[in-house]
């Protein structure tokens, strides 16, 4: 397969993917941060095994005492996970009261969690995800530019493998801000331990494909560059497509039998995972290539007419 002369496909693909999350995120209210960024509490609730409570019970009782910011999720059978804003000791122990008393009337009743998060923590742990996110990205480009010292140009590398790395970045914070305002999906502290772990996979089935690079470029040295690619990508593809495979099948086996409480975590590494597979073979590769034949590969723009 000629994966090069197919660059500018690949490069459409994800501009078609990438295009409604940017418009969910000027749109729409962007991503829905939970109470790790915004500051809130949170409880686990677990009722009597006699009572017979659906998550839009509790979700009607917190709005019937006026938290209609609150979000519930289901933890299983009759155990709910409660968010909302900031509370004292004395409203925590009301609202747990008048939930229970309201709907699971004359039976016992389990607070099985209480935390709270300041806005100020919640405004720190924003600040240090974004410098880890930097750090590891300038980490990356200079290992890779190091790495690849031996090669024409180890600084396209670099560059390369970052590019990729926003490319899956922002395929999955488009995702997750479709999803925020479809599905009410929040992103949490687990949201941003999933996206380095992507981040991580990513550079890591990137360097796969670069590596491969660099040992057909000194072997075939007489070859051109677009030709030297196509070969190792063709020499990764099917490891790579392995590799990814064996870790879906995983990850989806923890979406289904693994809990509520990771289902934003394992969503990020799902769509990280497809998203990294594509761009180590669709969009770093090709920014390498684009960069030395200084173009695009728009099609049909060398044909001529007789």
């Amino acid at each position: 397969m000629d994966f090069v002369g197919k660059r500018f496909w690949f490069f459409i693909i994800s501009l078609l993917v990438i295009t409604p999350g940017i418009i969910f995120l000027i749109l729409a209210p962007g991503l829905n941060p939970g109470i790790d960024f915004t500051g809130g509490s949170s409880m686990t609730l677990g009722f009597s095994d006699q009572s017979n409570i659906n998550q839009e019970l509790v979700r009607d009782q917190l709005i019937t005492l006026g938290y209609e910011e609150a979000t519930v999720q289901s933890l299983g059978e009759n155990s709910f996970f409660v968010r909302t804003r900031e509370l004292n000791e004395e409203s925590k122990d009301a609202l747990v009261t008048n939930i229970t008393s309201s709907l699971d009337e004359g039976n016992a009743y389990l607070l099985q969690g209480f935390d709270l998060v300041s806005p100020l923590v919640a405004q720190e742990t924003v600040m240090n995800a974004f410098w880890a996110i930097i750090a590891a990205a300038v980490g990356i480009f200079f290992y890779i530019w190091w790495a690849f010292r031996n090669v024409p140009s180890p600084l396209r590398y670099g560059l390369a493998a970052i590019i990729a790395l926003i490319h899956d970045t922002i395929i999955v914070i488009g995702i997750f801000a479709i999803l925020g305002e479809l599905m009410e999906m929040e992103v949490n502290t687990m949201f941003l331990i999933a996206l380095l772990t992507v981040i991580g996979y990513s550079v890591n089935d990137t360097i796969v494909v670069f590596d491969k690079i660099r040992e057909n470029v000194l072997i075939y040295s007489n070859r051109s560059f677009p030709e030297i690619v196509n070969l190792s990508i063709s020499e990764t593809i099917g490891r790579s497509l392995n590799t990814s495979f064996t870790l879906l099948i995983t990850l989806i086996a923890l979406v289904l039998f693994g809990g509520a409480t990771i289902r934003e975590f394992l969503f990020v590494l799902l769509i990280g995972v497809a998203a990294g597979t594509y761009s180590s073979i669709a969009i770093a590769s090709q920014v390498l290539v684009s960069w030395d034949q200084k173009s695009i590969g728009i099609p049909f723009r060398n044909r001529t007419t007789t």
